[in-house]
């Protein structure tokens, strides 16, 4: 598993892990977000006897080469990535290291050392400039608005070519809007949690009418293992002359994971205000370059195809977020 060190890896593998399974974790603990978060998520897998973990970038030939070709991994859990729509107008070369470099090396690695699945996350923020909604892995999606997106739909394209090329099967989950315990510091619930109890305002982009498909970790969880433990296959009923982005003839598969519940930005706030017993200073401004205004999951195909779909409601993931906030910064 890459990005073990990660917020969604380090769920993921914990849960393996409590599954009985065995995790070979690897991770750069990169300083895009606080390192001493991310040691504090690696100390509790490397506790476990069944986790594994090397320090390596994805993104050094050489290492992934020799990693994969020690451990032959079954199963590959791909979440290792540089994240952030905002950063990535900062910082491009970053998203081109680890997001294509580092993607090839790990399609490399499975396609020389028997690799029986590969799932990778992919985004949401695929979807770009598209306004049909739910969001549909069905629906062509070539307009991004972000270099974070587009090597994201660039990872989709590169795993379909190995799919088809090599045998390979390969899945990829679009996520949504993720949050939950142990969440990045980079995202809106822990910006916001953090500022409202320091007594800072908040910023409130779009004039607070942005709407997201806020979606909790563990269901996120969910969906990731399931799917994993589910090698892609070639869709029969494929047909190239009305082509089906969703499948393949190759075993190429992708999935939404979201909650199919679009939230307005300041309801998700109020509900924050609600769990922290504090209200909120806000500073509205203009939408961000890169943003998009609404995110909504079409859910279907995870449902048929794995007989889950994530559900937990808002306010109770908030809830937790908030407990565990308090806990690890002892407020």
């Amino acid at each position: 598993m890459t990005g073990a060190a990660g917020f969604i890896g380090f769920h993921v593998a914990q849960r393996l892990l409590d599954a009985g399974q065995a995790v070979v974790g690897i991770d750069n603990l990169n300083d895009y977000y606080d390192v001493r978060l991310k040691e504090s998520r690696l100390a509790l897998l490397t506790s476990h006897p069944l986790f594994q973990f090397h320090r390596l970038d994805i993104a050094d030939r050489p290492a992934m080469e020799g990693l994969f070709g020690s451990v032959k991994p079954e199963r590959v859990i791909h979440l290792a990535a540089q994240a952030g729509v905002r950063y990535s107008l900062q910082n491009p070369h970053a998203y081109v290291d680890s997001n294509l470099v580092g993607f090839v090396n790990i399609l490399e690695g499975c396609r020389h050392n028997g690799v029986k699945h590969l799932t990778y996350a992919s985004s949401s923020s695929v979807y770009g400039g598209s306004t049909r909604m739910p969001f549909s892995t069905h629906d062509p999606v070539d307009h991004p608005y972000s270099l974070y997106a587009a090597t994201k739909k660039a990872n989709e394209l590169m795993a379909h070519t190995y799919s088809h090329l090599y045998g390979l099967p390969t899945t990829g989950l679009r996520f949504f809007t993720v949050y939950g315990p142990w969440g990045r510091p980079d995202m809106a619930l822990f910006l916001f949690t953090k500022a409202i109890l320091e007594g800072r305002p908040i910023d409130v982009f779009n004039e607070g009418r942005m709407q997201r498909d806020f979606t909790y970790v563990d269901d996120i969880v969910e969906g990731v293992i399931r799917v994993s433990a589910r090698a892609a296959t070639g869709n029969p009923g494929w047909d190239p002359a009305d082509p089906n982005p969703a499948s393949s003839q190759a075993p190429y598969r992708l999935y939404n994971i979201g909650n199919h519940q679009p939230v307005e930005l300041l309801d998700l706030i109020a509900c924050l205000e609600r769990a922290l017993g504090r209200e909120a200073v806000k500073r509205f401004l203009p939408m961000q370059p890169g943003d998009v205004p609404a995110t909504y999951a079409d859910t279907d195909d995870l449902r048929q195809d794995t007989g889950f779909a994530p559900s937990t409601p808002m306010e109770s993931g908030v809830v937790r977020f908030v407990e565990w906030f308090r806990q690890y910064y002892g407020l």
